[in-house]
């Protein structure tokens, strides 16, 4: 049989393990000289990260606060732009409203003046046989007339010719 003690006093991380406070030394060391290797690294450069995201937080609110202020002004135009095209088209409506009564006024108008004339019309055919009718009954009686006797024209010339 094998002899497991002996396999981990051969095995060097069982070693670590069997010294805990080694072991949390070492990596509280490398932490601190992480830590110190950052702080030195920024204190070199002269920027912070923090620094520069907190700038460019509040610039970005800018921009921000900016970019709705202009949205809220554009809203206001196109309401201003809405409101005056709902005013214009209140007032081609209130338009073709009177062009439509006005429309309907000449229409009843046309008609009116339509019968009117229709009646002239009518008036007129009925003169025109009236006068038809009248002229062909004169054609068809004789007319009648008295021939004066002889001496009455005679007299009648002498008179004439003595006045003139």
């Amino acid at each position: 049989m094998i002899d497991l003690a002996e396999d981990t006093r051969s095995n060097p991380l069982f070693r670590l393990g069997a010294q805990p406070i080694a072991l949390t030394a070492a990596a509280l060391f490398l932490l601190i000289a992480g830590v110190t290797s950052i702080a030195i690294w920024r204190a070199y450069t002269g920027s912070a990260p923090e620094t520069d995201r907190v700038a460019a937080s509040r610039q970005l609110q800018a921009r921000t606060a900016q970019a709705s202020e202009q949205l809220v002004e554009k809203t206001k135009g196109l309401e201003a732009t809405q409101q005056e095209s709902i005013d214009q088209l209140q007032v081609v409506q209130d338009q073709l409203q009177t062009v439509k009564r006005l429309l309907a006024s000449q229409q009843a108008d046309t008609k009116r003046l339509s019968e009117q004339v229709a009646t002239l019309n009518e008036s007129i055919d009925g003169l025109r046989q009236s006068f038809a009718s009248a002229r062909a009954t004169e054609a068809e009686t004789p007319t009648v007339t008295r021939r004066k006797p002889a001496r009455h024209r005679v007299h009648a010339s002498a008179r004439k010719r003595s006045r003139g």
